[in-house]
């Protein structure tokens, strides 16, 4: 009995899929005033999209002995205070996870890619319980056919982690089967070379100018309605 090789497409959420930046931010922000720390200037604050907010807060200098705290500060902001102006729903508080909007374009491309028989997973160094709720929220979860993220406990925090985690839940077998990173971030392009896969690089997202080319992302697109022949010219090869 042949078995039909698996052609995976891992998808990041923030920055792919997502325009989630200013939601992420606006946590933050808050996260930081509540630390009693001064808040990051424009430039830093646009590099906490895509890595993990404990990675972040390390680099902008937060005490190691607060560094827990301000993770779970974060996490208050970002998933369970309604503070934040709804952009989606005028009047309305939200927390920062949902002041998000998925790009334009993104349900056709993926419509598109899973008639073609790929098989679609989110990948994101997001913890997987705040992940699947922003999926759900936005469509996201009826367009792929898995959600992959971070352990709440960062026992599991890296995009290559994130990969191997998806890959053992789905059954993926390295001697027939192939699979695809798609990401924004030097994160994505990292995490796909540690677990010997290609990166697709999306320059719609979060990325610094050459970030993506400089960490070995093998092609970046410009826009969204590239993505599914980038993917088919991929695997086509």
């Amino acid at each position: 009995m042949s078995t039909v090789p698996k052609k995976v497409v891992l998808l990041d959420l923030d920055g792919t899929l997502t325009d989630s930046a200013q939601g992420i931010l606006a946590s933050v922000k808050e996260t930081f005033k509540a630390l009693g720390m001064p808040v990051p200037d424009a430039a830093e604050l646009q590099r906490f999209v895509g890595p993990p907010i404990i990675s972040s807060l390390q680099r902008n200098h937060v005490p190691d002995d607060q560094l827990e705290h301000g993770v779970d500060l974060y996490r208050e902001f970002y998933g369970e205070r309604d503070i934040f102006d709804d952009p989606n729903n005028p009047g309305c508080k939200v927390a920062g996870r949902y002041v998000n909007t998925v790009f334009d374009g993104i349900p056709q491309q993926l419509a598109a890619l899973r008639a073609d028989g790929y098989y679609l997973a989110v990948a994101t160094c997001k913890p997987e319980y705040q992940a699947k709720p922003i999926c759900d929220r936005f469509g996201v979860t009826e367009m792929v056919d898995g959600i992959y993220g971070a352990s709440k406990d960062n026992s599991r925090l890296l995009k290559e982690q994130v990969i191997e985690y998806c890959f053992d839940h789905i059954g993926f077998d390295r001697a027939i089967d192939r699979a695809l990173m798609v990401g924004d971030r030097w994160t994505d392009a990292d995490g796909a070379k540690a677990c010997g896969l290609d990166c697709l690089g999306c320059g719609w997202g979060y990325a610094e100018p050459g970030e993506l080319a400089e960490h070995g992302a093998y092609r970046v697109i410009d826009h969204v309605d590239e993505l599914h022949d980038a993917v088919v010219q991929y695997f086509a090869n």
